[in-house]
């Protein structure tokens, strides 16, 4: 995931020591294989690590309307936006991947071709079965639920009679985004309650309810409330049209956020930044 230019950065060796004083060898992970970095626990702080130092590299005087991150991604844009420190974000979210990876009940899947509203009809209806929920809204056909097997089973079924084209089952330790994660929340949100957060100087826009929010006890509740909550990531994208953003950047592994993007706001340009040397590109692009 991470080359060695990441690892050796300054803003990378402070997250890595950071990681290390919580007891987890990043530097190790980052440095595996794919599978070393599949577990929660591991995968959340890495994630983190890779879009905050790269974020950092991107130069200082960007014109940014809003950022936004999906997810995890949260605490990478806080931390983008200056709400919180680098180092305080890795404890947080090193304790958001254990408390999550912790709790292993449930399942999530996704399902293709099937909008929000549908979907919500179709988890309320095969909630007798068991708890079940829309966990992220991540583009205009593509839902994914979350709960427990037997719910998600209901719902898988009763979307394919109503027209999906496919139910994806993903591998996940457990029901992310739903009632199922209230202990995993209330660890969380102590930790959280522990960290200094600051005002933002440019609004995150946050997945719970795509609020453009700059205060730090908005943005508190926001992340507290964030596990249990889902990802509403097509309003998030819509928000950060609507604010001006006419440039979509992605920093991070990866390209999936921008073909999101690009089915939620086909007005908006996408550009990814997954490599220092990427961030340097822009820095150029950005100075002409």
């Amino acid at each position: 995931m991470a080359g060695g230019e990441v690892l050796e950065s300054a803003a990378g060796d402070e997250l890595l020591r950071t990681a290390t004083e919580e007891g987890l060898d990043l530097r190790a992970a980052l440095d595996g294989d794919d599978a070393s970095l599949r577990p929660t626990d591991v995968a959340q702080p890495a994630l983190l690590f890779v879009e905050a130092v790269l974020g950092l590299s991107l130069p200082q005087d960007l014109h940014v309307v809003a950022v936004a991150g999906h997810s995890v991604g949260e605490y990478a844009a806080c931390v983008a936006a200056g709400a919180l420190r680098p180092a305080d974000a890795m404890r947080v979210v090193i304790a958001r991947g254990r408390a999550m990876a912790a709790m292993h009940e449930g399942t999530m899947s996704a399902l293709l071709g099937l909008g929000a509203a549908a979907a919500e009809e179709v988890c309320a209806e095969a909630s007798p079965e068991g708890i079940v929920v829309v966990a992220n809204i991540n583009a205009p056909e593509q839902t994914v639920i979350s709960g427990t097997t037997a719910g998600v089973e209901a719902a898988e079924r009763l979307a394919l009679e109503r027209g999906a084209k496919r139910a994806v089952r993903l591998n996940v330790s457990g029901a992310f985004h739903s009632p199922l994660m209230a202990d995993a929340a209330e660890q969380v949100a102590a930790v959280l309650d522990a960290v200094e957060v600051s005002r933002a100087r440019v609004p995150v826009v946050a997945n719970v309810d795509a609020a453009a929010v700059t205060e730090p006890d908005e943005i508190r509740d926001r992340l507290r409330r964030q596990i249990t909550a889902p990802v509403r990531w097509v309003e998030c994208v819509r928000r950060l049209v609507d604010l001006g953003a006419g440039d979509l950047v992605e920093v991070g592994p990866g390209s999936v956020l921008s073909g999101l993007a690009r089915r939620i706001a086909p007005e908006a340009r996408t550009q990814q930044v997954s490599s220092p040397q990427a961030a340097r590109t822009f820095t150029e692009v950005a100075a002409q």
